[in-house]
């Protein structure tokens, strides 16, 4: 049984500097693609009752309410459903927000990257700092009381200091949750192909990271994933979904969803998806090897990791001889631990969580 779904709407104002997704798209083709869309949930969604519904982007504020209304409706939820809108700050009045609220999403995704007006210019962003607090005060005076905030560290010309402002600012606007990534650069992006200057090296980055965990747990947000900071109560539920490798529908333009041991990912092609919304652009049956080691690099991403007793009942395996030389390796190292009968990575581990947990996938 299926109990989550992840919708994405692919269009903005224009594309950061950084971004690699499918986003971007001219709003003009929003009614293609919202026929494209209902059509694709139509016909796959099974009418579970839902416990995680996320929309995401791109920047799905840009749909009038009436066009999220229409494709929130196709799914069965309930008042304990957490439903997630990403946001712009510049794409939020609190006339939009009331009816939004209204709708039925409870939950807002905020990117605000950084606070700085420069840094924000040579990011492409839209916004500045004034319009982050108006949409911090409008979401509030809408009725939401679960909001999340998106951070990165690492951007041109961001010194250690900037990014304490940033932090202190971020716990000032008195949220729930905090997303934060260090800004990884992909070939496909504007930065990719121009190269920023100034950039943090990879010691200043993990001394950021350092000090994202120190401050926010000084100010009661817990670190509940490599990435992903709340108060108690607010952690993501849907992004939990990912990290514990629940099954979820992945719909719309380049969308990836996991269903019976399928990984999938829809068409990466506007006007492909537009013809043919049904199809995918790749589609993988995960053995029960593969399975297994997904749901150890993804669990190995939160706080308390990985269940040895349930894992090992669930895969048939003695997981702690299976990976003794990891373990052994990391253990000593004191960036992976073993602790009441949970594996997890510790703080410094999360530093270098990739290439750790990527040694557990044969």
């Amino acid at each position: 049984m299926i109990e989550h779904a992840y919708i994405h709407i692919p269009f903005c104002k224009r594309k950061c500097h950084y971004c690699s997704f499918i986003s971007g798209l001219d709003i003009k083709n929003k009614r293609k693609y919202l026929d494209a869309l209902l059509q694709e949930i139509k016909t796959k969604y099974k009418g579970e009752e839902l416990k995680t519904i996320y929309f995401g982007g791109g920047t799905p504020t840009l749909l009038d309410v009436e066009e999220l209304k229409t494709v929130l409706s196709m799914f069965s939820y309930n008042q304990e459903t957490e439903i997630t809108i990403e946001a712009n700050p510049e794409t939020i009045t609190l006339g939009k927000l009331t009816k939004i609220k209204e709708a039925g999403f409870n939950r807002i995704s905020l990117g605000l990257q950084t606070f700085n007006n420069e840094i924000l210019k040579s990011i492409g962003r839209n916004h500045s700092e004034d319009t982050i607090y108006c949409a911090i005060e409008n979401i509030k005076k809408a009725g939401f009381s679960n909001i999340s905030i998106d951070l990165i560290y690492g951007l041109p010309n961001q010194t250690m200091e900037l990014w304490k402002i940033d932090l202190e600012k971020a716990v000032s606007l008195n949220i729930q949750h905090i997303s934060s990534y260090g800004l990884k650069i992909e070939d496909d992006s504007f930065f990719g192909k121009n190269p920023p200057k100034n950039l943090p090296d990879d010691e200043i980055q993990a001394s950021m990271f350092t000090e994202l965990c120190k401050y926010l747990k000084e100010n009661n947000f817990s670190h509940y994933e490599v990435s992903n900071f709340a108060k108690k109560g607010f952690e993501s539920k849907h992004n939990c979904a990912y990290w514990k490798n629940k099954n979820y529908y992945g719909f719309g333009l380049n969308a990836s969803g996991y269903e019976n041991d399928i990984r999938y990912k829809n068409l990466c092609d506007f006007e492909k998806y537009i013809k043919t919304p049904l199809e995918h652009e790749d589609e993988e049956f995960l053995s029960i090897k593969e399975t297994m080691e997904n749901e150890i690099f993804l669990g190995l991403r939160l706080k308390d990791g990985i269940n040895i007793t349930s894992l090992e009942k669930k895969y048939k395996i003695n997981f702690e001889s299976k990976y003794k030389k990891i373990i052994d390796k990391y253990t000593k190292l004191q960036l992976l631990k073993i602790e009441n009968n949970n594996c997890y990575l510790t703080e410094n581990g999360f530093l270098l969580s990739n290439e750790i947990m990527s040694e557990f996938i044969d």
